[in-house]
């Protein structure tokens, strides 16, 4: 699977990248659509869940630095 996304990136760049777009947006999807389903029983408001997954990618993000 490697060897393939990397030839398509030599060879169809635009292709690539609208690939990884779509995949990454997909994810973020699915992450928030489980987020809501774990924090909506407490009755928050609807933006927690973004809040919730924002935090964790920072915390992340941070960990990876060190």
């Amino acid at each position: 699977m490697i060897d393939y996304l990397r030839r398509l990136q030599f060879e169809r760049p635009w292709l690539f990248y609208v690939l990884m777009f779509v995949g990454f947006w997909l994810a973020f999807q699915l992450v928030l659509f489980v987020a809501g389903l774990v924090l909506g029983p407490f009755g928050l408001p609807s933006w927690a869940p973004l809040v919730l997954v924002l935090v964790v990618l920072v915390v992340i993000a941070r960990r990876q630095q060190r």
